[in-house]
């Protein structure tokens, strides 16, 4: 019995075990997505994420649903966000490269406002950025490097200028 309650933990783990994938969690942390929404901000070809979608609803982290033609996903449980967000404390703690330490470790008064990606709008912030970058001057955080990539190739489509 405790071989199969350590087995099943171990299947989750190994489905929220690569980079892409946690930047997927990142982005269903507080709202649910369309798959074309996920792709674009991702920047994945179509085919790679279906696999990294289907391990994550294998594993049950993600659920999906249809509304016509498109097919949402959302987290299948909040305490996923809850697990990553304490794996990312323990990082703080280990790392050697004081100034990622510091970037991880942002203090609460620089968690708000929460800030919208210039690419997709969609909101976050330092904390739950998973790209933070400079550009003349100005930080902009977004929500996976897909939308930073976006970002890179052209900047003046996505600064709006007051």
């Amino acid at each position: 019995m405790f071989q199969r309650i350590f087995d099943l933990h171990a299947d989750i783990l190994k489905a929220m075990a690569h980079p892409k994938r946690l930047e997927i969690i990142q982005l269903l942390r507080d709202q649910e997505l369309c798959v074309s929404d996920i792709q674009e901000m991702l920047g994945l070809p179509q085919a790679n994420l279906s696999q990294h979608l289907q391990i994550l609803r294998e594993a049950q982290v993600v659920v999906s649903y249809k509304n016509g033609k498109q097919i949402f996903y959302k987290l299948q449980h909040p305490n996923v966000v809850t697990a990553c967000d304490l794996i990312r404390e323990m990082l703080i703690d280990q790392c050697q490269d004081k100034q990622l330490a510091d970037t991880l470790a942002l203090p609460m008064k620089d968690l708000l406002p929460i800030v919208h990606d210039p690419v997709c709008g969609m909101r976050v912030s330092p904390k739950t950025a998973s790209v933070g970058a400079q550009y003349e001057g100005e930080h902009y955080y977004f929500c996976a490097t897909g939308c930073y990539e976006s970002f890179l190739k052209n900047p003046q489509r996505y600064i709006q200028h007051a």
